[in-house]
Formats: structure tokens, sequence, C-alpha cells
């Protein structure tokens, strides 16, 4: 995927329980007044479209022109550091935006309290093979209210000169192999460099750490009866976290109270063989943009990681999808225009800005020896966070990068800490 930012889930406030106070879940008056705005569609896309794939956005606007004469689509680009927070803000009155894209692990409160207009899946292009981890994202009670959009997935990444002066021919594709290959780069590099870490991996990198949860069986938390509990502390989960340990402990070098947001420019720095990662940072750490050094500019390449278990890990499937307001008078035509900027030929436009779409059919089309190649192949494993009510609560209350923490410099073991999570998980998690 091209350079974009990292996606952070804002915590919806009470502006949003108010905004939707009184929204059926039929949405809103198709025919009610829209402030003025006159054959006006309003879509909120973040910049992402704006810098990755803009032919896409004029390609169906334009399709959508012919369709709808007269009717002009006006595309505002949010920050995804801002944007919940505008919509929050906009939703406590009428003049709504008429699309709104989300973030996967973003939609969960706002489908429980009735922000979004329910959709017809069945309407849409390819919706029998949409990715599960964007598809479950827009479900609440059997209906569905969004539509996937795109999706992202994190593969290993490693220094294709590193690999041939230590004599690897080879990106590893079972997790023996992958032990031997750290375990001649750390022989190699790190007994001449101290600093140098075989597999990068600091403490609070909770998406990655969750992967090696996922791979044996558990989970981050539970419904049960209808209420959610953590699971950290499972049998399962530990076994997965014990993984991640011991691979943080064997191969890493660095601060481990620290998470992976400098991912790029610590890479670039040119003391990492190998590390786990969205393809784009591939791109970035050779980015003087992103602090990653132009001097390892072709020096990168993907693989997909395989797990402890014998499989793939299972990847956290960053992405996006198109919601329709409740309070949108123009429902049909948002439905209209998300439906052209979803179908086939908008995802084949979506891969070729080395992106992947929305589908599993689709995954086939991304190129194997290309940098996303590894991350289609990858994705058909991916997981999203858990869809209960409170998740965001849990992502902002840093539950997760805590517990890691505690693990990673060993002031708790792994049990403690999972225990000492999922009580923590439990206090906020059912709430909406």
């Amino acid at each position: 995927m091209a350079p974009r930012p990292s996606r952070r889930t804002a915590l919806l406030g009470t502006v949003l329980l108010a905004a939707v106070a009184g929204c059926g879940s039929g949405g809103g008056d198709r025919d009610a007044p829209d402030g003025g705005r006159g054959d006006r569609l309003t879509v909120w896309l973040t910049v992402d479209a704006r810098e990755s794939w803009p032919e896409l956005v004029a390609s169906a606007n334009a399709r959508f022109a012919k369709q709808h004469p007269g009717v002009t689509v006006d595309v505002q680009y949010q920050q995804w550091t801002t944007k919940n927070q505008k919509l929050d803000a906009v939703l406590a009155g009428r003049n709504v935006p008429d699309v709104v894209e989300m973030g996967n692990s973003e939609t969960t409160n706002y489908l429980v309290n009735d922000a979004f207009a329910p959709l017809d899946p069945a309407s849409f292009d390819r919706s029998a093979e949409w990715l599960p981890a964007l598809a479950d994202a827009c479900r609440l009670n059997g209906r569905t209210y969004c539509v996937p959009y795109y999706a992202g997935a994190r593969v290993g990444v490693y220094r294709t000169d590193l690999f041939a002066d230590a004599g690897l021919t080879t990106a590893p594709r079972t997790y023996p192999e992958l032990v031997t290959v750290l375990d001649r780069l750390k022989k190699r590099y790190g007994a001449k460099d101290p600093g140098f870490s075989a597999f990068y991996m600091p403490g609070r990198y909770w998406y990655a750490a969750m992967g090696f949860v996922k791979d044996t069986g558990g989970e981050m938390a539970v419904e049960q009866d209808g209420r959610w509990h953590g699971a950290l502390s499972s049998p399962k989960s530990v076994a997965g976290l014990t993984a991640w340990k011991k691979l943080l402990d064997d191969y890493y070098v660095g601060d481990r109270a620290k998470d992976n947001g400098d991912q790029p420019a610590v890479v670039g720095q040119g003391k990492v063989g190998v590390f786990y990662g969205n393809t784009w940072e591939a791109e970035a750490a050779a980015d003087a943009r992103s602090g990653g050094d132009p001097r390892l500019k072709g020096k990168f390449a993907t693989f997909a990681f395989p797990g402890p278990s014998g499989q793939l890990l299972p990847p956290f499937l960053g992405g996006s999808t198109l919601a329709v307001p409740a309070k949108s008078p123009r429902q049909d035509l948002a439905a209209d225009w998300i439906r052209l900027f979803t179908d086939r030929e908008s995802q084949r436009q979506l891969i070729a800005a080395n992106t992947l779409p929305n589908n599993t059919v689709q995954l086939a089309d991304v190129a194997a020896g290309g940098i996303n190649g590894p991350a289609a192949q990858a994705a058909t494993r991916g997981w999203v966070t858990p869809l209960a009510p409170g998740w965001t609560s849990v992502e902002k209350s840093n539950i997760l990068p805590e517990m890691l923490e505690r693990i990673a410099t060993g002031k708790a073991s792994v049990e403690d800490a999972a225990r000492e999570a999922d009580r923590r998980i439990d206090a906020v998690i059912n709430e909406r």
C-alpha cells in the first residue's frame, strides 16, 4: 500500500449518543430538506484517496454523473485524527454528509447507536465474497450498515542486501525457516553491532502480538450470553503471547517500552534485518519524509509472515468501509455512489495503486511477485478487533500496550499480565 498515516480508533463521546437519539434503523426521510445543498451529494473520504488513488475518485464520479445527471458530488477529504470528532459534531444537526468513510475498527459504536442507515448487501458487487474482517465490522443483528472499501494486511519486510550478504537466497516460508534466518542475521550482524536487531519488535506493538494470539487459537475477548469478556488469560491466548515474547527475547534489541509508531524511521537507521509491518512501511523506511534513509531505496522486499502454528500468522486486517448516515436525506443516491466506488472496476484501480481489494475473488489479481503479493496471501487469514460496544474504550485505555510492555520488560509474567488485562477489559468492554 502507498504510504499513509497510522489509523487509531477514536473514542466516541456523548455527542454521538445525543446525535443519533431518535434515529430509527430505517434511516432518515429521503425527501427531507438538505440545508440548501441542492442536487449535491456530500462524500467524506480520508486523505488516503486524494493522495494514493485520485483517479479512482474521478472515475467513480464520472460514472455516477452519467447515471444521475445534474447531481454534483462534493468529495471532502478528512484527516484520520479528526474525522470522527467532526462526524460526531455534525451528526448532532441535520446537515450531515451523505457518505462517510470509516475504519473497520471504528464502526461498532456508530452501529449500536443507529448512526448509519441499513443497506442491502445484495445490491453491491461481490458482496458474497467480501473479506470477513471488513464485512463483519458492517453487520449488527443480521443487518448490514456499511460496505467494505479496501483492506491492508501486515507482512514480513526484510533487507535484501543483508540477506544476500549473509548467504540467504530466499525469504522464509515456514516458522522454522524464519528462526533459521533470524539466527543467521543475528550471528552475522549482531556480533559486530550490539544495536542490531535481527527482528524488530517493540514491546507495545499490539497489532503484531495479537497476531500470535490469533495464531494459537486465542482471542482478545469473547461474547457470552450477550456480554463481552476479556480472553487474554485463556491457555490458547497465553501460548500465543509466550511465542511472541520468545521471538522478542531472541532477536529484538531496543526499547521494549515503545510502540511501532516510528517503525519506518527506526528501520531506516539500517540496524534491522526483518520487521513486521504494512507494505507501505517498506517504502517509508527509504523515504526521508518518514525519517527513513533514501540510500535504502530498492533494498526491501516482503514475505507472508509464517506463524508458529504452521500456518501464516493472522494479520490484523486494517481497512475502510463506507456508510450512509441515517440522517442523510439522499440515502438512495449515496448508496448508488458507494455501489460504483466499490464495484469490481473500482477494485481493479485500487489493486493498481498497491492496495488490497475488498473481496476474496480479486485478491487473486494482486501480483504475487509485487510488494503487495504477500499481503494478499496473508489477508485470507485476516482478523479485526472484537466487535464489542466498548472496544474503543479498551483501546483508549491502552490496556493491550500496557500488558505487552509489562511482559516485554519482565515486570510481570505472561499469565499475570494477561489476567490483569482481562480484568481491565471486563470493566469497559460492554460500555456504549
